[in-house]
């Protein structure tokens, strides 16, 4: 049987947007009217084609029925959990990494209070949620083990959930049951559950929420010639088989964030178009994530190959994004990305 996928498209933003939402020419997304959208995508692996939403009627009727569902999903308001609010976006989400090897920012933050003193920066900035990780899965990184990685952020883990919501980017299911002993708000598992055969059983346990990010390969062997026959619809299948399973196992919540995986074996190509189409991961009715921040792409692109010379790309990408709907931006430099986005606001609703 045929498979389709709807991606929604032709967005509309700001004060244009809730003016069509109230005269019922738009769909607000996820019951956001600041952000809607009239035409949608149907592809398969073999074509695709732009509709208005007035069309959708028009149908075959076993295309309508999934266009439908979809759309319904597209629609449904999110909850929000984790000091995240899905109906104000972008939701800023800090990166920290407290380890020596990171590909941005590694060995800054490790030593003293350091990484204490600029995650409270980037809370008092904006961030919703920090995200701290001890282990690099930069391209070519090797696995430490649970030991190291604990003491790389058990004093930062201890002291920094008493002040702010902390993320724990890990891929290990003992280091995932630490964080959630001391408050952590939400697991980042870079490996989409696959690495520590333990993790799904005890996400089950503490129903806490957490990233199903994509990643092809593993950090040391991830970027040596990244192939898909259709990279965006496989990883499309991708999240909803993983979501099928998780709720088959009896994770019943929706309290799940997924995250394609900017630069997780994927080429500039791939990034590309996962990023020019992320809308389309909106028909699986979660919550989008998108890494963007300082990633290769922008090397690639601009010629800048120092990682902070690209905060321009970062900031580009990012509202792109946002105007995609992407509900979580994982970025470095917060107050940098909020002034563009508070800018970038004020502009459209002029």
């Amino acid at each position: 049987m045929k498979r389709y996928y709807t991606r929604v498209c032709n967005f509309y933003y700001g004060k244009e947007s809730e003016l069509l939402v109230k005269k019922n020419k738009t769909i607000p997304l996820n019951g956001n009217k600041r952000l809607s959208f009239d035409h949608i995508e149907i592809i398969s692996r073999s074509s695709k084609k732009i509709f208005h939403i007035n069309n959708v009627k028009n149908l075959n009727k076993f295309i309508k029925k999934q266009i439908i569902l979809d759309l319904k999903k597209v629609r449904f308001k999110k909850r929000n959990f984790a000091n995240l609010n899905f109906l104000k976006i972008p939701n800023i989400m800090g990166v920290l990494n407290l380890t020596p090897d990171s590909f941005s920012d590694g060995g800054k933050y490790n030593k003293n209070n350091e990484g204490l003193k600029h995650a409270l920066k980037m809370f008092k900035s904006g961030a919703n949620i920090i995200d701290i990780g001890g282990e690099s899965t930069r391209p070519g990184s090797k696995a430490i083990s649970d030991k190291l990685e604990w003491k790389r952020i058990e004093k930062f883990i201890k002291s920094a959930n008493k002040k702010i919501p902390v993320s724990l980017d890990t891929r290990k299911s003992g280091i995932m049951k630490k964080g959630i002993k001391f408050g952590v708000k939400i697991i980042n598992d870079v490996s989409g559950l696959d690495h520590d055969p333990e993790t799904i059983n005890l996400l089950k346990k503490y129903k806490i929420p957490f990233v199903i990010q994509h990643s092809q390969g593993t950090p040391e062997n991830m970027q040596k010639k990244p192939y898909y026959k259709n990279e965006l619809l496989e990883i499309y299948d991708f999240f909803e088989e993983k979501i099928k399973f998780l709720k088959s196992i009896g994770i019943r919540h929706n309290n799940i964030i997924i995250d394609p995986g900017i630069g997780f074996g994927k080429n500039l190509k791939h990034n590309m178009n996962l990023i020019s189409n992320i809308s389309i991961f909106h028909s699986l009715g979660l919550p989008i994530l998108v890494g963007n921040s300082r990633k290769r792409f922008i090397k690639e692109i601009s010629g800048k190959n120092d990682t902070k010379n690209r905060i321009g790309g970062t900031v580009a990408s990012s509202i792109y994004l946002m105007m995609q709907g992407v509900q979580i931006l994982r970025v470095h430099d917060v107050n940098e990305l909020l002034q563009g986005v508070k800018v970038f606001n004020r502009l459209i609703d002029q």
